[in-house]
């Protein structure tokens, strides 16, 4: 007879995936134990084993889970009847305000998804394709006749795109919704404008 999930097996997995994406990001992947982990999440070792039959399991799932929503998110952006500009700005600020609360996964993800097997490496990388696509077409439409024959030069654009939005993840500090959505209105003021055309 199979075993009955308990009713709340979901929000313990999802506490044991937050708990462990903190202790990842802080201890460093390699260097964290079974033990250890449990101690941080406040458990037992076993009950661990209960949901996660590894710490690579766990790490796949802390990423599987943050990387799918994030790319879901994104991706479902109405484009609608807005105009280029409008539409990079609530893609930038949409990306930013996802990020709100997931700084220990997208550490984890920074530092630690190279420990996991090249088949769920590249199932990761899908999604983070799929965001980045997201951002590259919306630039290419910004800007069609500088981007659009020149693949590095978007490659370049994009990245640098995402190399900005991760500067208020990693440098700023500042965790208020209305803090992210000014710094996504002023990147896209400079990728739009120029920085002559920011607002005072």
């Amino acid at each position: 007879m199979a075993r009955t999930i308990a009713k709340d097996h979901d929000d313990k997995r999802k506490q044991i995936q937050d708990a462990a994406a903190k202790f990842f990001a802080e201890t460093g992947f390699d260097r964290a134990s079974m033990s250890q982990l449990a101690k941080s999440c406040g458990i037992s070792k076993a009950a661990i084993y209960h949901y996660y039959e590894s710490k690579d399991a766990l790490l796949f799932d802390i990423l599987d889970s943050y990387l799918k929503a994030l790319r879901d998110r994104i991706t479902s952006i109405q484009r609608g009847e807005l105009e280029p500009e409008a539409y990079l700005r609530n893609v930038l600020t949409e990306i930013l305000q996802a990020y709100r609360g997931a700084d220990h996964q997208h550490r984890v993800q920074i530092d630690a998804m190279s420990y996991l097997p090249e088949e769920q490496q590249a199932l990761l990388r899908s999604y983070q394709r799929e965001l980045v696509t997201v951002v590259s077409d919306s630039l290419m439409e910004l800007a069609p006749a500088a981007l659009k024959a020149n693949p590095r030069k978007v490659k370049a654009t994009t990245m640098s795109v995402f190399g900005m939005l991760n500067w208020f993840y990693m440098w700023n500090g500042d965790d208020r919704e209305a803090a992210r959505a000014e710094y996504a209105e002023l990147v896209s003021d400079i990728l739009t404008k120029g920085l002559a055309g920011i607002k005072a």
